[in-house]
Formats: structure tokens, C-alpha cells, sequence
């Protein structure tokens, strides 16, 4: 029992640890698609929110909601193959801290209203993820054998 729940809390460390290194990616890709302008702080809130609120529609698309997509969908997959009976709620509790992650960021930073579909994307995308993770679910064959119907 106890190594049942150190699998099960492990495969949600390992997914989320899988997910930080992927939004790495994510913001180095977009350092480069959308640069801070020469001689701008980025460690400065205020810089930051103006540099946002310049976003091209496209790379925000692009990396925001379709990359961050991705990032929930592999990261959930990851945590519920990993987890004890791969259980859906390995990959829902991944989704769900990246969302409230999500959420809080979102709501510090000035992206456009249309950017908020991650609350649709989120969601999807870990449901996705965590149930493609399952596999196929066969059904074990009775004791008494296959019915003589």
C-alpha cells in the first residue's frame, strides 16, 4: 500500500517536473519569437506586462494556448502512465495545478480576452492526455468462464 502511493505521488512529481521543463522551452521559444526589447529589464513586473500586452496575436496562439495545450496533454499523459493502476487521477491533478497555475498567471498579466480559452484548452487537453494514458481497459474473464449463453 504505502508503495502504491509513493508511485502515485511520484508519477504527479515526475509529471510536473516534465511540464516546468517544457514551459522552459515554451518561454525560450518565445524569447525568441517575441524578444524584449534591447536595453529592457525582463525582471521588471512592469516591463513584463508591457511586453505582453504586445504579444503578436499569432506566436500568443502559437505558444500560449496551443504549446501550453501540449505541455498539459503530455505532462497529465506522463502522470497517469507512470501512476499506481494508471488512474485517471494521476493526470487530472497534474491539469488541474497547471491550470490554477495558468489561472494566476493569466490574471497578472494583460493577455487578451480571447487568450482565456485556456480555461477550455486546460482541461481538454489533461483529459486527453490522462485518458489516451490508460490504454485499453479489457475486461478480465470471469471465474466461472465464458457464458454458455
Amino acid at each position: 500500500m504505502i508503495g502504491a502511493i509513493i508511485r502515485s505521488v511520484g508519477s504527479v512529481i515526475v509529471g510536473l517536473i516534465v511540464a516546468l521543463m517544457l514551459v522552459i522551452g515554451v518561454e525560450g521559444l518565445s524569447s525568441i519569437l517575441h524578444p524584449f526589447p534591447p536595453g529592457v529589464d525582463p525582471t521588471d513586473f512592469e516591463a513584463c506586462k508591457a511586453h505582453v500586452a504586445r504579444y503578436p496575436a499569432g506566436v500568443l496562439a502559437l505558444l500560449g494556448v496551443v504549446l501550453w495545450g501540449m505541455t498539459v496533454f503530455v505532462s497529465s499523459w506522463l502522470a497517469t502512465r507512470l501512476g499506481t493502476g494508471r488512474h485517471l487521477a494521476h493526470g487530472l491533478v497534474v491539469g488541474a495545478i497547471l491550470l490554477a497555475a495558468a489561472v494566476f498567471n493569466m490574471a497578472m498579466l494583460p493577455y487578451p480576452i480571447w487568450f482565456w480559452i485556456n480555461l477550455i484548452v486546460f482541461p481538454m487537453f489533461c483529459f486527453w492526455g490522462s485518458k489516451l494514458a490508460q490504454g485499453r481497459q479489457t475486461k478480465k474473464p470471469s471465474v466461472d468462464g465464458p457464458s454458455a449463453n
